[in-house]
């Protein structure tokens, strides 16, 4: 196993059990221990994971929110494959949103170049990835701008949503669960996550399933709220079919 593959493996650990123990990973890849600190340490130069003794706890668990430039690097092929089959959620016509988010981002990048549609965002750099398609109509959702994110959020950006009707909005997420629905560490940003669903005729979540049994701080909707989740085969069917049960259609790619 590569040294990348390995990292992604605890990386998944962490997510899935809150925690990782250097001695148990040592044992389980036939590796020194040394080999995982340095794992970890990569981890959490990353951004995803928090050096404790011991081991590592992923930073979601500690209310910690890592940038894009860490979540970029994260799940990178499953969340090409949600944004793959996300594009046969794309109305023919008219209007959607696309939440902050690295999952949304990808969806960003592969709209077909035909596509003559109006995009709203609260996301920078999903914007700027869109500026130079010329059949798309871009608006950008101003207000106070996140680093961790590059989302606009706070007052402006909440009454620029609350008078705009889309459509379908796709929208990402920092945790899903049965018991407490969607979640992410920001309040403010949980608002505008809110006001985006209730602008939407539809919504269409797109979550890796590293998302799915994490709670974060604020919550934002309800898994009512969602038309459709598409994930990843790596979540579980049991827990997948708990979500259905919830409301939404859970397609697994």
């Amino acid at each position: 196993m590569y040294a990348e593959e390995r990292q992604q493996v605890i990386l998944e650990r962490a997510r899935t059990e809150g925690r990782v123990d250097v001695a148990a990973l040592a044992e389980e890849f036939a590796v020194t221990t040394e080999t995982v600190r340095r794992d970890l340490t990569v981890l959490e130069r990353h951004g995803v994971l928090r050096r404790v003794h011991g081991g590592a706890i992923p930073v979601e668990r500690l209310g910690f929110e890592p940038a894009v430039a860490a979540r970029e690097t994260v799940m990178t092929d499953e969340k090409r494959r949600i944004a793959k089959a996300a594009l046969a959620e794309l109305p023919s016509e008219g209007s959607i949103l696309l939440d902050a988010g690295t999952t949304t981002a990808q969806l960003a990048e592969i709209i077909p170049a035909e596509a003559e549609l109006t995009v709203v965002t609260h996301s920078v750099n999903i914007a700027l990835s869109l500026a130079s398609r010329p059949n798309l109509t871009v608006m950008l959702v101003g207000g106070r701008l996140r680093w961790r994110t590059l989302a606009s959020v706070d007052a402006w950006a909440l009454q620029a949503l609350r008078e705009t009707y889309v459509e379908v909005a796709f929208m990402a997420t920092n945790g899903l669960s049965v018991e407490r629905g969607l979640t992410t560490p920001d309040l403010a940003e949980a608002m505008v996550k809110q006001a985006a669903i209730a602008s939407a005729r539809r919504t269409v979540l797109l979550a890796d399933h590293t998302k799915v049994g994490s709670d974060n701080f604020a919550r934002f909707a309800e898994l009512s709220d969602v038309d459709t989740l598409i994930t990843d085969t790596g979540i579980d069917a049991a827990v997948a079919e708990e979500v259905a049960g919830a409301g939404p259609t859970v397609l697994t790619v």
